[in-house]
C-alpha cells in the first residue's frame, strides 16, 4: 500500500517553488515552505498569495479554500524547520553544486524515512543523490510551469533509487490529480530533451538572419497549433535557465551539437537580456515579469528581412495543377476577390477541379461559413483552361503540381516564355530548392516561394521564401497577398525546410530516436509532449497522421543539405516505413489504427 504523506517541505520559494507549494495545499496536505532569508521568504509568500488570489477573481478557487490552503502553509527561514516533513522537494536554481550541498544538509536533517526530491529539469538526479547517505530514497519529481495548471509530472528514478519510493510517488501524484510518467535519469529527461534542441535551433535560425523573430514564432503557432513561439518561450523559461539546460543537456547528453547553445544566447545572458524577468529579451516588455510585448527597436538582429516598398499590383491569378492544394488555393484567392484562370492538364482534370471547388464552397455555405452570394461571385470569378496560354495576361501564376524538381522547373521555363513581363512566378514546394526552379527562367528576380499549408482555405500561415534572387518588390508582393488572403505571411530564406519543417521534423526524429532507445513509451511521450508544454498532439500521434514515410523523406532532406549528425534519420523510422507502416494511412504506424 502507498505511503500517506501528510506534510511535505519545499525548498526555494522561486516562481516554480511557490507553485509546488500551492499544488500541494490545494490538495489538503499541510506544507513547510522554506527559503534562505527573511526577504526571500516574503517575496515567495507573496507569489502565493498572488496566485490565489487570481485564482479566486477568475473564479477558480473559492475564497474559502484559499484561505483554509493558506492555513496549511507554514513559512520558515532554514533547513532545521524541515526536522519532521515526511517528503521534501527541492526548487532552488540549477546548479549542481547547490542542490548538492542542500541535499547534504537536508540528509543531516530530515528524519531517514524522508524521501527526498529534487524538482531538477536537467541535472543528474545521481549526482544530486551521492551527496546523501541515501540515494535510495531520492527521487526526482519534476513539475511543469506553472506548477498548478500544468497536468504533467516527470517522476525520475535512478539506478538506486528504491521501487517503493517510486511507487510512493507515484501516487502522491495522482492524489494531487497529476499524469505521471516514470522515467530513468537522463539528461532533459522526456519533455526538455525534446523541447530544447527545438528552441535552440529556432533561435540558431534567429541568429543567422534566416527569418524575423515575429516570422519564426508566428510559424510555429500558425503551422503546427502550438500556443507559443519558440522565442517568446524563451522568454518566459528565462534565457539563462535555457542557456543552463542546453549547457547541461549537451555536457551530460552525448555533446549533441544541437543542445551546444547557440552562441547569441550566451551573449543575451551576459548583457543581462533574460527574457520577461528583466524585461528584455527575444522580445521588449513593459516592465520585467510582465507578459505585455511594447514595439523595440534594439532587440538584437530584430530586423524585418520582409520591409520593402513596391509590392505590385495583383487582380488576375494563374494557379497551376489539378491536386488538393492547388484546389484550395484557387478556392482561397476566388473568395479574396482575385480574378483566377485555373490550368490543368486536360479538360477532364479542369472538370474535376471545378468540381471540387464548387464542393468545398457549398459546404461553407451549408456549415454557414459563407453566404450563397459569397460561393457564387467567388466562381463567377474563375475561369477554367487546358492550356498555360490563357496565363499570358495573368499578375501572379501560383504553381501547384507535383513534387519532381524536373516537372517545376520545365513548367517554369513555359511560364518564363508565355508571362508578360514583371508577372510574379511562385512555387508551392514544400521541400524542393526554390532557386533551382527559378534559375529554370531568365526572370529568377520574380520568383518566390508560396508554401500553404494544407487545407490551404483552413489553415492561416504561408511561407513566403526568398531566394537569393529574389527581388524586394517580388517578396513584399507575395507578403501583401498573403495578406489580402487573409494569411499570415512569414518571409525566410530558401533553405530546406524553411521554417515550420526544419523546426518540426527534427523534433519528431528526436522522439523517434527517444522511442528506439527505449527510454520511455510512446504513449509516455507525447503525455509530456502534450501535457508538459501545452502542445495540440504528441510526436507519435502527430508522425501517425502525417505519414511516416513523408517524415523519413523531410528529415532525409534537412539531413542532406545541413549534414547536422543529430539530424540523421532515426533508424527505427526507416525500418518502419520499409515494413510498410506508414501511418493512418495503412492503419498502421506507432499505434495501430485498424479499429478507426
Amino acid at each position: 500500500m502507498a505511503r500517506e504523506f501528510s506534510t511535505v517541505g519545499v525548498v526555494g520559494l522561486g516562481t516554480m517553488g511557490a507553485g509546488i507549494v500551492e499544488v500541494f495545499a490545494r490538495n489538503g496536505i499541510d506544507v513547510v515552505a522554506v527559503e534562505i532569508s527573511a526577504p526571500a521568504l516574503e517575496r515567495g509568500r507573496a507569489t502565493l498569495k498572488s496566485s490565489t488570489d487570481r485564482a479566486v477573481a477568475k473564479g477558480k478557487l473559492a475564497e474559502a479554500d484559499r484561505d483554509a490552503l493558506h492555513e496549511r502553509v507554514h513559512f520558515a527561514v532554514g533547513l532545521d524547520a524541515l526536522h519532521s516533513v515526511d517528503l521534501v522537494i527541492e526548487a532552488v536554481p540549477e546548479h549542481l553544486d547547490l542542490k548538492q550541498r542542500i541535499f547534504a544538509e537536508l540528509d543531516r536533517v530530515c528524519r531517514p524515512e524522508t524521501i527526498l526530491a529534487t524538482n531538477t529539469s536537467s541535472l543528474s538526479v545521481t549526482e544530486i543523490s551521492v551527496a546523501t547517505s541515501r540515494p535510495n530514497q531520492v527521487i526526482g519529481i519534476h513539475f511543469f510551469n506553472p506548477a498548478p495548471v500544468m497536468k504533467l509530472v516527470e517522476v525520475v528514478r535512478t539506478v538506486v533509487t528504491a521501487p517503493e519510493v517510486v511507487a510512493d510517488v507515484e501516487a502522491l501524484c495522482a492524489r494531487l490529480g497529476k499524469v505521471d510518467v516514470t522515467i530513468n535519469d537522463r539528461a532533459g529527461f522526456i519533455a526538455n530533451a525534446l523541447l530544447f534542441g527545438y528552441l535552440n535551433h529556432a533561435v540558431g535560425m534567429f541568429e543567422a538572419h534566416y527569418a524575423t523573430r515575429e516570422d519564426i514564432d508566428a510559424a510555429m503557432k500558425l503551422g503546427c497549433g502550438l500556443p507559443m513561439g519558440p522565442l517568446a518561450l524563451m522568454d518566459l523559461i528565462g534565457l539563462d535557465t535555457a542557456y543552463e539546460i542546453l549547457d547541461t543537456m549537451y555536457r551530460r547528453g552525448g555533446r549533441d551539437r544541437r543542445h551546444a547553445p547557440v552562441p547569441l544566447l550566451k551573449q543575451m545572458v551576459t548583457a543581462g537580456l533574460l527574457g520577461r524577468k528583466s524585461g528584455r529579451g527575444f522580445y521588449t516588455y513593459e516592465r520585467p515579469g510582465s507578459p505585455v510585448v511594447v514595439p523595440d527597436q534594439a532587440t538584437p538582429l530584430a530586423t524585418d528581412a520582409a520591409a520593402a516598398d513596391g509590392a505590385r499590383a495583383i487582380t488576375k491569378v494563374g494557379v497551376v495543377g489539378s491536386g488538393t492544394m492547388a484546389t484550395g488555393i484557387i478556392e482561397v484567392f476566388a473568395k479574396a476577390g482575385y480574378e483566377v484562370v485555373s490550368v490543368t492538364r486536360g479538360m477532364e482534370k479542369s472538370a474535376k477541379v471545378c468540381e471540387a471547388v464548387k464542393t468545398s464552397l457549398n459546404k461553407g455555405v451549408v456549415r454557414g461559413k459563407l453566404a450563397e452570394a459569397d460561393r457564387d461571385a467567388a466562381l463567377g470569378r474563375i475561369s477554367w483552361s487546358a492550356t498555360l496560354d490563357h496565363l499570358a495576361d495573368v499578375d501572379l501564376v501560383v504553381e501547384a503540381v507535383v513534387e519532381e524538381l524536373s516537372v517545376k522547373k520545365a513548367l517554369f521555363a513555359s511560364l518564363d516564355e508565355i508571362c508578360k513581363p514583371g508577372v510574379v512566378l511562385a512555387t508551392t514546394t514544400s521541400s524542393l530548392p526554390v532557386i533551382d526552379v527559378a534559375m529554370a527562367t531568365q526572370r529568377p528576380a520574380d520568383v518566390v516561394g508560396l508554401h500553404f499549408f494544407n487545407p490551404a482555405p483552413v489553415m492561416p500561415l504561408v511561407e513566403v521564401v526568398r531566394t537569393i534572387r529574389t527581388s524586394p518588390e517580388a517578396t513584399a508582393t507575395a507578403r501583401a497577398v498573403c495578406a489580402a488572403l487573409g494569411k499570415t505571411g512569414v518571409v525566410c530564406g530558401d533553405r530546406s525546410g524553411f521554417i515550420v519543417n526544419a523546426l518540426l521534423f527534427p523534433y519528431l526524429n528526436d522522439a523517434v530516436k527517444m522511442l528506439e532507445a527505449s527510454y520511455s513509451t510512446a504513449d509516455d511521450i507525447d503525455h509530456a509532449m502534450k501535457l508538459g508544454c501545452g502542445y495540440p498532439m504528441g510526436p507519435f500521434e502527430l508522425l501517425d497522421v502525417v505519414g511516416l514515410d513523408v517524415s523519413l523523406a523531410i528529415q532525409r532532406e534537412l539531413y542532406l543539405e545541413l549534414r547536422e549528425p543529430g539530424f540523421a534519420p532515426a533508424p527505427l523510422l526507416e525500418h518502419l516505413v520499409t515494413a510498410g507502416y506508414l501511418g493512418r494511412k495503412t492503419r498502421r504506424g506507432f499505434r495501430d489504427h485498424s479499429h478507426r
